[in-house]
C-alpha cells in the first residue's frame, strides 16, 4: 500500500491535476493583503532559518519581506477575483468573420507543485459571432489565471473558458507551449523539454479550423 506521502510526492513528480479550478479555499480572502504579506514574511523567515541562512547579513535581511509582497503582489495575485480583467466586448461592426489570433503571449507562471516557475509563450483564437475583445484584454487574461499556483492543463482550459464566456461563443482556442522549471532545474534536470497543451472549442474541433490556427502560429512575426 502506498503511504499518502508517497502518494502525493508522485502526484507532484508526474504533474498530476486532480481539479479543473484552482484548489482555493472559500475564506481565501477573508483576511487583508497586508496581513497575509506579514503571515507569509514570517513563515519564510522560519523557512530561512531552518536552512541555516544568517538574515543579519544586509543581503537577507529584506528577504522575507520581498518573498511575502511577491507572492501576495504579484506572482499569486490572480488567485484574487477583485484583480480579474474586465473582458471589454464590443459590437463586430465591420463584419470581420475570419479567424483573430493573438499569438506568442508571454506566460509567466508558477507550478502548483513545487512552487517553481513555469515560463512560455500562449496563442489564443476565435471566431467572432457578432462581438469582438481588445487585444490587450486577452493578454490580461492570460496572465490573470497564469499568477497563481497552476497546473498548465487548467491554466489552458481556464483561458479558453473564459473567452468563450466574454464573447458568448464556443469557437475559441488556446495553445500554450512551457517550460517547466520543476522539471528542467530539479528531478530529471532536463534544460531542452518543454509541455505543450490545448484545448479548442466549437469550430476549432474541426481539422480544418484547428489546421488554419496551427498554420498562423508557425507564421514568423518580421517588423
Amino acid at each position: 500500500m502506498i503511504k499518502n506521502e508517497e502518494f502525493q510526492d508522485e502526484i507532484g513528480d508526474n504533474h498530476v491535476s486532480l481539479s479543473a479550478k484552482n484548489p482555493v479555499r472559500d475564506d481565501a480572502f477573508d483576511i487583508s493583503d497586508d496581513d497575509k504579506i506579514e503571515k507569509i514574511k514570517k513563515d519564510v523567515e522560519s523557512i530561512l532559518i531552518t536552512l541555516g541562512m544568517d538574515l543579519t547579513d544586509d543581503s537577507l535581511k529584506g528577504t522575507p519581506n520581498r518573498v511575502a509582497k511577491m507572492f501576495v503582489k504579484e506572482i499569486f495575485g490572480g488567485l484574487n477575483p477583485a484583480k480579474k480583467p474586465k473582458a471589454s466586448t464590443f459590437d463586430n461592426n465591420y463584419k470581420y468573420g475570419e479567424m483573430l489570433v493573438e499569438k506568442n503571449i508571454i506566460v509567466y507562471s508558477t507550478c502548483e507543485h513545487h512552487l517553481l516557475p513555469i515560463i512560455g509563450r500562449a496563442h489564443v483564437a476565435y471566431i467572432s459571432n457578432g462581438t469582438v475583445i481588445g487585444l490587450s484584454k486577452m493578454n490580461r487574461i492570460v496572465e490573470y489565471y497564469a499568477k497563481r499556483p497552476q497546473v498548465q492543463e487548467r491554466l489552458t482550459m481556464q483561458i479558453v473558458q473564459e473567452l468563450q464566456i466574454a464573447l458568448g461563443t464556443d469557437d475559441v482556442a488556446c495553445v500554450i507551449d512551457a517550460k517547466h522549471l520543476c522539471v528542467n532545474s530539479r528531478g530529471i534536470s532536463d534544460i531542452e523539454s518543454s509541455t505543450v497543451t490545448s484545448e479548442f472549442g466549437g469550430k476549432f474541433k474541426d481539422s480544418v479550423t484547428r489546421r488554419e490556427f496551427l498554420d498562423y502560429i508557425k507564421l514568423e512575426t518580421k517588423f
